[in-house]
């Protein structure tokens, strides 16, 4: 992978991913409002739901032990805490919402969700360690990565028409939002001036070719 492709990124990947959502294969049928309350969800929408929740569930873990991470490494810096800070309540936010959906929906969640935390806590205390640079450019790469994550969701939702999932649908777009003004405030701050290339390019490549959503759904 160039490093080329980073310095395109954050624009390429904001107009992108948001277009990317209102797009799907196939023209929807809408029903009445009448028979959508009255018609139960299939086994099959409801196991996608299931495993959405579960999923971001544990992403969310893992992105609040991130932050955690890298204030418990950098939280000196008085410039970057109050950024760190906004980022880690915004994520706090994500988790407690779909530990809410977790209970709504029955869902159990992942049985690797301390892998998570640790893992989550590692990777943001790690890159902390690394400087500063090395700690936004994790962010940028893991936020985008869950930027593309979130749109395949919602794109998937966009093709059931049921009051459920009207209500899930926003909640999904808000949070891909947030995710993705973490990305661009990372690139804002020196996400690309880290040093060591090969930490930036392999790194990424790492994340975007793990397939970390299916260990969540067991």
């Amino acid at each position: 992978m160039s490093v080329s492709l980073f310095t395109r990124l954050p624009k390429a990947s904001l107009c992108h991913l948001k277009a990317r959502c209102f797009s799907t294969s196939s023209p929807l049928t809408y029903a009445s409002s009448q028979d959508k309350s009255k018609r139960e969800l299939t086994n099959e929408e409801k196991q996608l739901i299931a495993e959405i929740i579960r999923v971001d569930q544990a992403g969310e873990l893992g992105a609040n032990r991130i932050y955690q991470g890298q204030i418990a490494v950098l939280g000196r810096d008085k410039n970057l805490k109050p950024l760190l800070q906004h980022m880690l309540d915004q994520e706090k936010h994500h988790l407690a919402t779909f530990n809410d959906l977790l209970s709504k929906y029955r869902v159990r969640p992942t049985f690797l969700w301390p892998v998570w935390s640790v893992a989550g806590f590692a990777l943001g205390a790690g890159t902390a360690l690394m400087g500063k640079e090395a700690a936004m450019c994790c962010t940028e790469a893991v936020e985008s990565v869950i930027g593309n994550h979130y749109n395949d969701q919602i794109r998937e939702l966009l093709k059931i028409d049921h009051p459920d999932v009207e209500k899930l649908r926003p909640i999904l777009k808000q949070f891909r939002d947030e995710e993705l003004e973490h990305l661009n405030t990372a690139v804002e701050h020196d996400a690309h001036k880290v040093n060591f290339v090969w930490f930036r390019t392999d790194f990424y490549f790492l994340l975007m070719t793990t397939k970390w959503s299916y260990l969540c759904m067991i």
